[in-house]
């Protein structure tokens, strides 16, 4: 048995000496310069999401935001997104703390961008969307018991306000068109607002360019190349 062993052991000596002898090309160890943040299904605020929902907790990218601002090694954002929406509160806080961040950063559209993932789809520096992704523009609503019809609608009016203001701030819409994509009654079934697709989203100025992943690399690797010159 030890014999045995031992041969083996004398085998994997002589394939280590052969690949040494023969040489093997060196892996190119990947760039970590870029932090990628992935945003999907419901954002979850202070409230939980259900269990069978999939949630991404704002809690969770808070902490990872800090560090990409604080880590010399990081030099880019790259937030990726495919949202339904979810707390308002919750996603403008991170909308706003994204934007904040001194580094070059460009989001990209997956799937979908609703409602509170249209500020956090234009919180970045740059941003894509993929052809057949969509974006969901509305009013923000709420379910359950309004109590107090008038202090509720100045403080839900106040709210869209602070979201309508975030969007025009770092995108190329103007107020009036969002407004009407806002509240058009003809888009969406039983509702008010309006649902763009991959182009439409550029041609209204809310999205920079169509294209995927590579294209959106590409952009933020020139975006960390001219900060750098």
């Amino acid at each position: 048995m030890k014999n045995n062993n031992k041969e083996s052991i004398d085998k994997g000596k002589d394939k280590v000496e052969n690949i040494k002898e023969v040489g093997v090309p060196n892996i190119p160890e990947m760039k970590n310069n870029i932090q990628f943040i992935s945003i999907i299904g419901e954002v979850e605020g202070h409230n939980m999401a259900p269990g069978d929902k999939k949630a991404t907790k704002y809690e969770h990218i808070i902490p990872i935001l800090i560090s990409a601002q604080q880590d010399p090694k990081i030099e880019g954002l790259f937030i990726i997104l495919n949202t339904v929406g979810g707390d308002v509160e919750a996603g403008l806080a991170l909308a706003e703390l994204i934007n904040s961040v001194d580094k070059p950063k460009v989001s990209l559209v997956l799937g979908g961008g609703h409602s509170i993932g249209v500020p956090l789809a234009t919180s970045t520096d740059y941003y894509f969307i993929v052809p057949t992704a969509t974006m969901t523009i509305h009013p923000i609503r709420t379910t359950g018991l309004v109590i107090g019809v008038p202090q509720t609608f100045r403080y839900f009016e106040r709210m869209q306000e602070r979201i309508l203001s975030f969007i025009l701030r770092t995108s190329g819409i103007d107020r009036n068109t969002l407004k009407e994509l806002m509240y058009a009654t003809d888009e969406i079934a039983n509702d008010v607002g309006t649902i763009l697709v991959g182009e439409e989203a550029v041609k209204y100025n809310l999205i920079d360019e169509v294209g995927g992943f590579a294209k959106a690399l590409k952009k933020l690797n020139e975006m960390i190349e001219s900060k750098n010159q």
